[in-house]
């Protein structure tokens, strides 16, 4: 298995082929953890949670990686990122109704210079991320990061959706010149 590619395995594990998903689950296990428990903030049982229901989806899951489309880990981490954040919001769903008292929210405001953010400064997105302001960078660290819904966001700030939707476009918007036209080659600012 170990001379195989990642697209060679992903098609094995789509046809339950167990020692694929091991051999993934070897080159991947470090990748995926880290991100998990960068993710939980340190806490190694909800990280370990997380890595074990992203691997449990590639196993489960009916959709296929696309080369055409990026890079295998690339598409690895989505899965881990989708799976990351859906575990935080049940787990934040879970406290809420065992609980039932209402919490701050404002305790969960993304910091701009988030664990997150730090360890990916060297890629281009980190760098085009820089770039925007601090009020762009927290509404893309608490959508995408986070994993608030637009709602939860609007709540937040005390302002409508739509002006909250407005803000995303424009900063994704902003992001994306930057990385077209930032002088980013090779990881590398000119």
């Amino acid at each position: 298995m170990e001379d195989r590619t990642d697209l060679e395995l992903i098609n094995l594990v789509k046809q339950k082929h167990r020692p694929a998903l091991e051999e993934i689950y070897t080159r991947y296990i470090k990748l995926i953890y880290s991100f998990a428990y960068k993710f939980s903030h340190g806490n190694e049982e909800d990280a370990k949670e997380m890595v074990q229901l992203t691997f449990l989806k590639l196993w489960t899951t009916k959709s296929s990686y696309d080369p055409s489309q990026g890079k295998f880990v690339n598409w690895l981490l989505t899965i881990a990122r989708n799976v990351c954040i859906d575990y935080i919001r049940r787990k934040k769903k879970d406290e809420h109704t065992s609980h039932h008292y209402d919490t701050d929210r404002t305790l969960y405001l993304a910091d701009p210079k988030d664990h997150i953010e730090e360890s990916f400064q060297q890629t281009e997105i980190a760098k085009a991320k820089s770039r925007l302001s601090t009020e762009q960078r927290k509404l893309i660290d608490l959508l995408y990061w986070r994993g608030f819904t637009l709602m939860e966001i609007a709540e937040m700030e005390n302002t409508p959706v739509g002006t909250i939707k407005s803000r995303l476009h424009q900063s994704l918007k902003q992001l994306k010149r930057h990385l077209e036209n930032g002088g980013f080659i090779d990881g590398k600012e000119m």
